[in-house]
């Protein structure tokens, strides 16, 4: 199955999750899993949240940045993949000067 984000409309969510400025994503979401292409401008943040019923992953496509991962911090850039799984809390946090850029599956676990 393709996905074809590139054609899909950018959602611009201001202090999502709590976090800092606008997070910038293109979805698609069957009902089950959510698949994001994210930028976060420099500055910018998802706030930290916990995963009750599902687990994400995040694969940084461009851009520098910090996760808070539970009660540890994490340094992320192009080419690496966080995982927050089911259960455990995590935040996204862009440090850097430019664009963090990624890509992240959120599949529902129940």
């Amino acid at each position: 199955m393709i996905i074809d984000l590139k054609g899909m409309e950018t959602t611009v969510l201001p202090n999502f999750k709590g976090g800092e400025k606008e997070y910038k994503a293109k979805m698609y979401f069957d009902g089950t899993t959510r698949i994001m292409h994210g930028t976060l401008e420099a500055g910018a943040s998802i706030g930290y949240h916990k995963h009750e019923t599902n687990s994400e992953i995040m694969f940084f496509v461009s851009g520098k940045g910090k996760v808070l991962f539970d009660d540890g911090v994490e340094y992320v850039e192009a080419g690496q993949c966080h995982f927050c799984p089911k259960g455990h809390s995590h935040s996204l946090i862009n440090e850097g000067p430019e664009d963090l850029v990624f890509y992240a599956t959120v599949p529902e676990l129940g």
